[in-house]
């Protein structure tokens, strides 16, 4: 009977800690934050021109017709789109699966890989719209009023007088503009990559992401502690090198005459997204509570959905775009694209650098 009676209580109290070890962890509450404000007011400065600098410099450079030597083209634009992808990967979806997995969350979120599924999703999305935009939208009132393809950088304009067309037998050939007839034009199935429309889904698309994502290392890094400096200076460097990226993408768009402003608002909006986000951070320092279970859940939800944005912008309209589908690089040397892919290549692993310390 005692016997009994101590099996069962020992049961009762191993079954206890078994439960004890179940149970959810809160959410730390406060933030970092330790003083040193005038530094920080500086920073939203600091970034604001230096990101805002990078973003404007290639639409400037190309409206205003100044002659940019072609090497500083080439590596901004292709130096850029590494670091976009870099971004997608090491900037956003790390994080994200790293708020998403905090233990504190519990429940589902720690059972199943949630960014990667938002992700995902993300890149299903955008693909859908820009399927049904193609296929039903039109850019006329933003774009230029041009059928032919353009390969723009910064200072001048390269036009191509070539379009893909299908032969009777399936096969794809290059036909010149003057000499194809209109039987070639109506059965022409091919997408053109450098079309207007291509070029203007894809710059709102990275717009969007872009903004998203420097929204939230803006708050971040306004409650930082003890590691605000070294995310002040890795900071300063990530949105110049993005603001760059955007920028040559918004400078590469055929805009219409009447719509030549739109590029700068663009990269203004890129270029205030993170100061005004600092700023607001440090009007609620004292009550903003960086890793609590609303803001892990948020920041990870959108740096997840940013993620899929800028993985499938990086992937299919940028990379995919100037390699695959680009006349420029199809009539170009093999050893212009091998240098062109180094140069992605350049700016992904300083991006991911950076990464080690934001």
């Amino acid at each position: 009977m005692t016997e009994s009676l101590t099996l069962r209580l020992m049961d009762m109290l191993v079954r206890r800690d078994d439960d004890d070890d179940d149970v959810t962890p809160e959410c730390p509450s406060g933030n970092d934050y330790d003083g040193r404000i005038g530094v920080r007011v500086s920073a939203i400065f600091v970034i604001l021109v230096t990101s805002s600098l990078c973003a404007l410099f290639p639409v400037a450079s190309r409206q205003s017709k100044v002659h940019v030597p072609e090497a500083v083209n080439f590596i901004a634009k292709y130096f850029g789109s590494g670091v976009i992808i870099a971004t997608a990967f090491i900037h956003l979806l790390a994080p994200a699966t790293e708020a998403l997995g905090d233990e504190c969350l519990g429940g589902q979120w720690t059972v199943y890989p949630w960014p990667i599924a938002i992700c995902m999703m993300a890149i299903f999305i955008l693909f859908f719209i820009e399927m049904v935009t193609f296929r039903f939208a039109t850019f006329d009132s933003l774009g230029a009023h041009t059928h032919e393809a353009s390969d723009a950088h910064f200072g001048h304009v390269n036009t191509h007088s070539e379009v893909p067309t299908v032969n009777d037998e399936g096969a794809i050939k290059m036909v010149s503009t003057e000499d194809a007839n209109e039987s070639d034009v109506e059965k022409q199935p091919l997408f053109d990559a450098d079309s207007v429309s291509a070029q203007l889904a894809a710059v709102f698309i990275l717009e969007f992401g872009v903004i998203f994502h420097s929204i939230f290392i803006g708050l971040s890094l306004a409650v930082s502690g003890e590691e605000f400096n070294t995310l002040y200076v890795v900071l300063v460097f990530h949105q110049s090198f993005e603001g760059l990226g955007l920028g040559t993408r918004l400078a590469n768009v055929s805009w219409a005459p009447e719509k030549q402003w739109l590029p700068y608002v663009l990269a203004v909006a890129y270029g205030l997204s993170t100061p005004i986000a600092t700023a607001i951070g440090l009007g609620v320092r004292y009550t903003y509570q960086d890793s609590s279970r609303t803001v892990l859940i948020t920041n990870g939800i959108f740096d997840s959905i940013s993620s899929g944005i800028l993985i499938y912008t990086g992937l299919v309209e940028l990379m995919a775009h100037e390699f695959l589908f680009s006349n420029e690089m199809r009539q170009s040397k093999f050893s212009k694209v091998c240098m062109a892919f180094a140069t992605v290549c350049t700016g992904a692993g300083i991006m991911s650098l950076l990464g080690r310390w934001a």
